[in-house]
């Protein structure tokens, strides 16, 4: 179709206006496009888009801990120190030397003319060597009186105590008392570090245990586990000459701890770590503090502590035990099937072998309360009185026999039969 010059005078001025107007769009586009591709970053907001299309700018936030759970993952991770550092600076490691004298035999003396001539005594020269220890303990007075084990620093010639900040003191043993394993030690001093003594009586199975000591000569030495159990008898722990029920603990105890203290999540003394079980891994005793509580102004005032004792070994007896007992054709004894404590053995000269107390027998009552465990029947006895009578109803086969015991003295010959 081809149009007459009159009507392409008509539509010239209409195209020249489309095409400028499609010129101008096109231009626009690609400037915009321009842009956009040199500043990527750049954000053009349109006024006609309503709010809500606008895209909100995120800040930029650092992740950080909250105060208060800081400042609880803090105190988690440093109650212990918090407690070595408040009883820390009173512990103290204890060196002790003792001279010890053995009889050897003389090769001079191997010839039978001399032994004849002169006897039999000379064939043995003494000898003397001296034997060194090691131990810890705490200080439990600003004056310098020091809270230990008795196997620690009994029959030491002398006793050197170094302060946590490296000083040596000479030491002096004012009291021992063996049953309970516990000293106490003197050094010269004044406004010393004291170890804050705590309850042993509050503790619980799982509370935590901190051991404080100088463990195979490892000065300031720290150890953490719980309370594994309470008042486990010395029987059971296989020192039967002591009068303790300790503290078990899974706190790692070694040799040089001894005497330190064993100490709860507050910093606070619970217990004296003196003994750990050759045969297991991981179990450690400790005397509760309450016990040395009782006597540790006596000890360093050099008094003796009394023990009463009536001179019996026992176990604990049910009514099954028995049984089992009664049905082995070889047994020498038959047994009465019930609860109480079984006397195995009985000490010549002793207060029961007085009072008629026969092996074989099982007490059921002292003084009127009855008896179950052979655990219970030796803390009455260290309750009693020295000399004031107890009276014990025994099961003798089929009869029921009331004795008499009055405990006396327990002395180093009572302690080693």
């Amino acid at each position: 179709m081809s149009l007459s010059s009159s009507q392409e005078q008509r539509f010239s001025p209409l195209l020249l206006k489309l095409t400028s107007y499609a010129l101008v769009a096109v231009l626009s586009v690609g400037l915009t496009l321009t842009t956009l591709w040199a500043f990527p970053n750049l954000q053009i907001l349109k006024h006609s888009s309503p709010p809500s299309a606008v895209a909100p700018i995120t800040p930029t936030v650092e992740t950080t801990t909250p105060p208060a759970a800081t400042s609880q993952k803090a105190s988690i991770r440093s109650f212990v120190s918090a407690a070595v550092n408040r009883v820390g600076p009173a512990v103290v490691r204890i060196d002790t030397e003792r001279t010890i004298t053995m009889r050897t035999p003389d090769p001079f003396f191997s010839d039978p003319f001399f032994r004849d001539f002169f006897g039999n005594d000379f064939s043995r020269v003494p000898q003397e060597y001296h034997q060194r220890g090691e131990g810890s303990g705490f200080i439990i007075d600003p004056n310098g009186m020091i809270l230990t084990n008795a196997h620690v620093v009994s029959g030491a010639d002398s006793v050197t105590v170094t302060l946590k900040d490296g000083r040596k003191l000479k030491g002096e043993v004012k009291g021992v008392d063996e049953p309970s394993d516990l000293a106490v030690v003197k050094i010269d001093g004044n406004n010393l570090p004291v170890a804050p003594l705590g309850n042993s009586k509050d503790l619980q199975v799982g509370d935590w245990a901190i051991a404080v000591g100088n463990p195979l000569g490892l000065d300031n030495t720290v150890t953490l586990g719980i309370i594994s159990t309470l008042n486990r008898s010395s029987a059971q722990v296989g020192i039967p000459d002591k009068r303790l029920d300790f503290i078990q603990t899974d706190a790692a105890i070694n040799p040089g701890n001894s005497g330190g203290p064993l100490v709860n999540e507050q910093g606070e003394v619970i217990g004296i770590n003196t003994a750990i079980r050759a045969d297991a891994q991981g179990i450690g005793f400790a005397i509760p503090i309450d016990k040395a509580k009782v006597i540790k102004d006596a000890l360093a005032s050099g008094q003796k502590i009394s023990h009463p004792y009536i001179g019996v070994r026992m176990v604990t007896l049910t009514p099954e035990l028995a049984k089992q007992s009664n049905s082995d054709p070889n047994t020498t004894i038959i047994l009465p099937e019930t609860n109480g404590v079984l006397v195995v053995q009985v000490m010549p000269n002793s207060p029961a072998a007085t009072a008629g107390v026969r092996r074989g027998d099982v007490i059921t009552q002292v003084d009127e309360q009855a008896i179950t465990t052979a655990e219970q029947l030796q803390g009455l006895v260290e309750q009693s009185r020295i000399n004031q009578p107890l009276q014990i109803k025994v099961q003798r086969g089929e009869q029921t026999q009331q004795l008499s015991v009055r405990p006396s003295e327990l002395g180093e010959a009572a302690m080693k039969s």
